[in-house]
């Protein structure tokens, strides 16, 4: 076959596929998302807004008509500028962009460690989210359920918040910070913002526990707020002197990449975080994180 001929036999074999195959010609010709997403040097609105256009939008998450839990931290005392909570102009457009892609009702609550008013009120969370058409709700102690675990080492069950396992999806919206007990708290974490019971009889034995449990509830997405981080005196700082204003947020569909790459905000090895070390022992991260495809963006 001569050269002309081929070129017109390829072109209309090109058209012939473009006309009956449409969703496969897109497949073939639109790259991959990436696995996870770093984006830097940013506002908070513009971090995610950015994130999420390099994850293939919030439409590659949330349908038209899903109930969204954003399960951000609201659990100390304390006001943004701590970095104790998650910054309430990251939670309140990750709300927009959820009702952007038609979902039908979008929900946020927080088990907090100290008073649920004051926590609510002073994180900021609660008056933005409201406004932004959020239901905004105090966890009820008779809305927890017990949730089997299938493949627990320490644990066979645990209370989960019935609003967290009967949501369509849901986006864990953690700040990363110091902790006291674990060194770092990240996406995996932030989890027990969902789960009842006794939060002291987790803390004995915390990294199985924390993972035979959160096995079973792992999020659609898991959104980092790094745009400021509690580096000393965690989990409810109270210092400003302990926090540093990175202006970073990083995204992943897999909670255990997120917190993966969360901890070099802190320059710390993963294998050090025992619950992260014991998630990755289980296989629990979608990715090989040698291969990592990892996006980086800096916006200045």
């Amino acid at each position: 076959m001569k050269r002309d001929e081929f070129l017109k036999t390829a072109a209309g074999g090109l058209l012939g596929l473009v006309g009956t195959t449409p969703t496969l010609l897109r497949g073939l010709l639109t790259p991959s998302p990436p696995d996870a997403v770093w984006v830097e040097n940013g506002e908070p609105v513009e971090l995610i807004r950015a994130a999420l256009e390099a994850m293939g939008g919030i439409e590659r998450f949330v349908s038209r008509g899903d109930v969204v839990v954003v399960k951000p931290n609201m659990g100390f005392d304390r006001p943004p500028q701590a970095a104790a909570t998650t910054n309430p102009d990251l939670v309140v457009e990750v709300i927009r962009q959820c009702f952007h892609a038609g979902a039908k009702q979008v929900k946020v609550f927080d088990r907090t460690c100290n008073n649920p008013l004051r926590c609510y009120q002073n994180s900021q969370i609660e008056a933005q989210a409201k406004a932004a058409g959020a239901k905004v709700t105090q966890v009820r102690t008779q809305r927890f359920v017990n949730k089997a675990i299938r493949h627990g080492v320490t644990l066979t069950e645990w209370p989960i918040y019935r609003d967290y396992l009967d949501a369509d999806k849901v986006i864990n919206v953690p700040i990363a910070k110091h902790h006291n007990l674990c060194r770092v708290t990240l996406g995996l974490k932030n989890l027990m913002g969902a789960m009842g019971g006794e939060r002291g009889t987790i803390h004995s034995g915390f990294s199985q526990k924390l993972i035979d449990i959160t096995a079973e509830i792992l999020p659609t997405l898991t959104i980092i707020d790094a745009y400021r981080v509690l580096t000393a005196n965690g989990p409810s700082g109270g210092s400003l002197n302990d926090v540093r204003e990175l202006r970073t947020l990083i995204i992943s569909p897999c909670t255990v990449t997120a917190d993966y790459l969360g901890t070099q905000l802190f320059d710390i090895s993963p294998t050090s975080i025992g619950y992260l070390r014991e998630a990755l022992r289980r296989n629990l991260n979608q990715y090989d994180l040698n291969t990592l495809n990892l996006k980086r963006i800096s916006l200045s």
